[in-house]
């Protein structure tokens, strides 16, 4: 409810995404002053640099497995060089190892959430349904890590001012 959706188009054989993403950035946060979420791509290339620049927070999406801990290794990177507050949540806990969480431990990142792999959110997911939709505790969660990171913004806010 109350939520604005932007979103840019490319044409064919356009790639240059990055300059999509700033006006979308620069249109979102004229309407919307408050609040705007940005998805990102995965990975660290241009689009997702341009993508988390100049934002209050970076929510970094993982899987507990050595390729998700390659990439998250190399996000942490970009986001702490671009010095943006950040936590982690790791979806489909459980099909691998625990080495993206001992990482995460040892480098004192925040991990926001664990979404497990469950058959049920699998089901949702593939007939193309938000489980948060469907699942009560899930949207109660979601809505305590929204309070979370609200608040951890604002408090970097009065910390830096």
């Amino acid at each position: 409810k109350n939520i604005l959706l932007y979103q840019g188009l490319l044409n064919i054989s356009e790639s240059m995404s990055t300059p999509v993403i700033k006006e979308l950035k620069k249109t979102a946060f004229e309407n919307n002053r408050y609040l705007a979420i940005i998805d990102a791509p995965p990975g660290t290339a241009c689009p997702v640099i341009e993508s988390v620049y100049d934002t209050d927070y970076c929510i970094l999406v993982t899987e507990p497995t050595p390729f998700g801990l390659h990439d998250l290794k190399l996000a942490v990177e970009v986001v702490r060089t671009l010095k943006i507050p950040f936590g982690v949540i790791i979806n489909r806990d459980g099909v691998g190892n625990k080495d993206v969480e001992e990482y995460c431990a040892k480098e004192k990142i925040p991990i926001l959430m664990k979404i497990p792999q469950d058959e049920e959110i699998a089901r949702l997911y593939s007939i193309g349904v938000s489980f948060i939709k469907e699942l009560d505790e899930w949207k109660e969660r979601f809505i305590d890590l929204y309070n979370y990171i609200n608040e951890s913004v604002k408090n970097e806010a009065a910390y830096s001012n």
